[in-house]
């Protein structure tokens, strides 16, 4: 993905609120280097921000009429209204070795024996995973085939196949679960119909005490 920034010579709190108010964003590019103030245009910044790819993939940053390759690290929103506060890239080349997150795209589940045949229900306990590998290789999202997956069956982070040159980043000895299998329970509702008392034969029910008063 592309993306247009432009240079900034001013900082500051008093900086920054001027350029929020002419609809900018102040940001900054580091590594490999020396740090970078930039500034980009807010409403193309928080369109981008929807993207998956913007977030998970190596970005091609035209500046100053050179093309530079980054990595989005960081980003601030407003409290509670939808503005962009401030933005943070990476610089990155072929031999960067980096860590990050990605999302983890799900497929294949509906056609495994756990749910075609078993009708259990698949959870999607982790949606993203840290992964470590060069910044050539980084992925835009990771693939997961659960068509393999069985009743009962739990599928943790050291069971992912991924692809060659990139591996999960373990923290300790965590070995979280990704996608775990559960049976559904079956909730039966037992309505009770209400017992009326019947009056035995050749006795009439009692009047109830309204009843006795109505008639005095």
């Amino acid at each position: 993905m592309k993306f247009t920034a432009y240079e900034r010579t001013l900082q500051g709190t008093g900086a920054s609120r001027r350029l929020r108010n002419a609809s900018k964003v102040p940001g900054i590019v580091y590594g490999a280097g020396t740090p970078q103030m930039i500034e980009l245009d807010h409403n193309a910044l928080f369109f981008a921000l929807k993207k998956e790819a913007f977030h998970s993939s190596i970005l091609e940053m035209d500046l100053a009429g050179q093309t530079q390759k980054v990595l989005l690290r960081d980003f601030q929103m407003h409290a509670f209204k939808p503005i962009v506060m401030h933005v943070d890239f990476q610089r990155v080349d072929e031999t960067t070795r980096l860590r990050k997150k990605v999302p983890l795209h799900f497929e294949g589940e509906e056609n495994s024996p756990a749910v075609k045949t078993d009708k259990c229900l698949v959870g999607h306990v982790m949606t993203e995973l840290e992964i470590e590998c060069l910044a050539s290789q980084l992925p835009e999202f990771v693939t997961i085939d659960l068509s393999g997956l069985v009743k009962g069956q739990s599928l943790h982070a050291s069971d992912l196949k991924l692809p060659p040159g990139i591996k999960a980043v373990k923290h300790g000895t965590l070995n979280p679960v990704i996608v775990s299998v559960t049976v559904p329970k079956a909730e039966e509702e037992v309505v009770a119909a209400p017992v009326v008392a019947k009056p035995e034969k050749g006795k009439a029910a009692k009047p109830k005490k309204d009843e006795k008063q109505n008639k005095k």
